[in-house]
């Protein structure tokens, strides 16, 4: 018996049951008769969100480039060093587990927490996951993985139910989870407001219990979303450990009636206890943490002291996040090679739009970040180009605390600035103009109803291209946005999605070519919201949305429908060009081996992200006609060559079989796609492959 089961039976089924609700809204009950003490847990995933206790007000801290930038780096060795990051400043805070990654699937561009969201693809979504949760608990602070599964939408998030197959389910919206979990053991695992299959997630036995303990092997903690929990017998019984925030006792009072009234085995309330006893001991190893951060004390509403900063180390992780929102920088159309700019140039650079003074840095919900300091785009740009730079807003400046937008300006008062910014550009040489999305747009509890950007800056955007004076628009939106109609007429688009806090000087970086646009989309960028997935059921009717179209989601989609789209699913421009050669596949015991060799034949040093697909053989219905199954990012001087090598298995070829209960990988000839793009195929290499099967329960690749 291990000791988290001794102390557990050596409680009172009392101190058992409290045991398994929280404290209050971020603690773990405590007990000191054993010396037990509380864990504490913080929100995530971008940063940390820690409250001061008084009217909701945020202890600062670094605010990162959010989910689906971090998404856009293809980069898991990046994304672990912006975990690390994250998992020091909790343990300065005092935080024993922070509330991320989110790998929840981007079936809908409309889903107002897609920012958080890394990709609309599980095998991009759960290895950058893993990283990330590798990267955190590396330095003794714990991730939850969240939100399992099928939180697709905000829109009536805490009942609408989710009505999928399971081949759908185990292909789509749980393989992030599973590969995430197989690779990097989060010590805790979130389960989702909604229902699925009408049962909701927190109390769904197949879910938490017959998948997740039974087939996937998972030990650590299963704790339910804030409030997600509607009856907290049945949700034990299903396999929750921890229900959070806490009741004020009521949720323990209801499990000790249920022992007592058979309704509920004990057996389950001791399982429960003992994991959330074994996850404190995990935390707390040497018991209760100190926070340097806390310690020195916290003022609310003001910002932290020097020591408080070092503490935090702040300096260093905000020059990280600038190196992620370079690195998320997505350059999606440059076809003269506007970009980059010349920073000893001569080139009078017009300036436009709010966002450049007050960047998009986040989205709205629990996942706000209170900032140590932001860096202003304007600012960054006159750093490197001096009084080459006029500027002018063109539409309001947002409100400065990066929580909330400014009421709409009077109509007259758009002419004038649209004006003003229309007789800038015509006395520039370039005009550099930021637009995107406000935070409105963006925020949990919210979906969106349009792809458009705000008309007044469509407006503007128009007149701008009008002028002649080449038009490079830097775009701010944590997911997918209509680019209609001034897309053709833009000489750059620069796609800094929310860059989080220092993404004003990464903007910069990339705008005069000190660092490359390092992204390229994780999801794909429609060329109108009819053609999305989805569409047709999205927000769903009478409590349910219907899943119709099974796995087709994201590029999957739009291939099978021979959809065109404005930007593929791992698209992104370089500033250096690449070559793919000697390509090669070989068949091993367990599947194949894929090795090619990039070269940078270009005059700038770059990355590539190479993306594998498998396509399977043709006439197999129901299956997408070719799916992500690896990447790797190589960063290459001029003339530099690498070689990049993936080992597939049986499920990367196979299709989930719920009719024999695992991957089943049909004999015939496949294809492994080596791309830059989903469209964008740089070696086709055919193989023959015969039949083979994977149970559920194999969680390996």
């Amino acid at each position: 018996m291990s000791r988290a089961s001794e102390l557990v039976a050596s409680l009172s089924l009392e101190q058992q049951a409290a045991l398994l609700s929280g404290a209050d809204d971020w603690r773990t009950c405590a007990i000191p008769e054993v010396d037990l003490p509380a864990a504490e847990l913080g929100d995530g995933p971008h940063g940390l969100r820690t409250e001061t206790g008084v009217d909701m007000v945020w202890v600062p801290s670094t605010g990162f480039p959010t989910g689906s930038a971090l998404g856009a780096t293809w980069d898991a060795d990046l994304v672990a060093r912006v975990g690390a990051a994250i998992g020091e400043e909790a343990r300065a805070m005092g935080v024993q587990l922070v509330l991320g990654p989110g790998v929840n699937m981007k079936r809908t561009p409309l889903c107002g927490r897609n920012f958080e969201y890394f990709a609309e693809d599980p095998v991009l979504a759960g290895d950058l996951a893993a990283a990330y949760i590798r990267g955190l608990q590396g330095v003794g602070v714990g991730a939850c993985l969240k939100h399992f599964a099928a939180n697709n939408q905000e829109t009536d998030r805490t009942e609408i139910s989710v009505e999928a197959d399971e081949g759908t389910l185990r292909a789509t919206y749980l393989e992030a989870f599973r590969r995430a979990i197989a690779a990097a053991d989060p010590w805790a695992v979130m389960c989702s407001y909604n229902r699925i299959g009408g049962a909701h997630a927190s109390q769904h036995h197949w879910l938490l219990t017959d998948v997740l303990r039974d087939e996937w092997g998972y030990r650590g903690l299963v704790v339910s979303d804030w409030d997600a929990v509607h009856d907290p017998v049945a949700a034990v019984a299903a396999g929750l450990d921890l229900e959070m925030p806490g009741t004020g006792g009521r949720s323990a009072a209801a499990i000790v009636a249920a022992v007592a009234g058979g309704r509920l085995d004990r057996a389950a309330v001791e399982r429960a206890a003992t994991r959330v006893v074994e996850f404190v001991e995990r935390c707390l190893p040497d018991g209760p943490a100190s926070s340097p951060v806390r310690d020195a004390g916290i003022v609310p509403g003001e910002r932290l002291r020097a020591g408080q900063l070092a503490a935090l180390g702040a300096d260093a992780h905000h020059e990280l996040a600038r190196e992620a929102a370079a690195a998320a920088a997505t350059l999606l159309r440059n076809p003269d090679g506007v970009l980059p700019l010349d920073p000893a140039g001569t080139q009078r650079i017009g300036v436009v739009g709010g966002y450049a003074r007050v960047p998009r840095i986040q989205g709205g919900g629990s996942s706000g970040v209170w900032p140590v300091r932001v860096d202003e785009p304007l600012a960054a740009i006159r750093e490197v180009a001096g009084d080459r730079v006029r500027f002018a807003p063109g539409y309001p400046v947002p409100a400065t605390d990066y929580y909330q937008d400014t009421a709409p300006a009077p109509e007259a008062d758009l002419a004038a600035l649209r004006a003003e910014a229309v007789a800038l550009a015509g006395d520039c040489d370039v005009v550099v103009a930021f637009a995107g999305l406000p935070l409105s747009a963006e925020v949990e509890a919210a979906d969106r109803d349009t792809l458009a950007l705000p008309v007044e800056q469509v407006d503007l955007l128009v007149a701008l291209a009008a002028t002649g004076t080449p038009l490079v628009v830097v775009l701010a939106a944590g997911s997918a946005v209509d680019l209609a109609p001034w897309h053709d007429a833009a000489a750059a688009i620069l796609l800094t999605w929310l860059g989080g806090q220092a993404v004003g000087g990464a903007t910069a970086d990339v705008l005069f070519g000190l660092a490359e646009p390092g992204g390229r989309l994780g999801e794909t960028f429609p060329l109108r919201l009819a053609d999305t997935p989805g569409h047709d059921t999205f927000p769903g009717r009478d409590g349910r949305i219907e899943y119709a179209e099974g796995p087709l989601i994201g590029y999957r989609w739009y291939d099978a429908g021979g959809l065109g789209v404005r930007y593929p699913f791992g698209h992104g421009l370089s500033y250096t060009r690449f070559a793919y050669s000697d390509a090669s596949v070989r068949p091993t015991q367990d599947g194949v081996e894929v090795e090619v060799t990039v070269t940078n034949v270009g005059q700038r040093p770059g990355s590539e992200v190479v993306q594998l697909y498998v396509e399977p053989p043709t006439g197999s219905p129901g299956r997408p006609l070719r799916e992500l199954r690896g990447f790797g990012k190589v960063a290459l001087a001029p003339s530099e060559s690498r070689t990049v090598a993936f080992a597939l298995g049986r499920r990367d070829f196979g299709y989930p079989d719920p009719a024999n209960r695992g991957w089943t990988q049909p004999a015939g000839e496949y294809r492994v796609v080596l791309a830059s793009s989903s469209r964008d195929d740089r070696a086709v290499l055919p193989v023959q492959l015969v039949d083979g099967w994977v149970p559920f329960g194999d969680v390996l690749r």
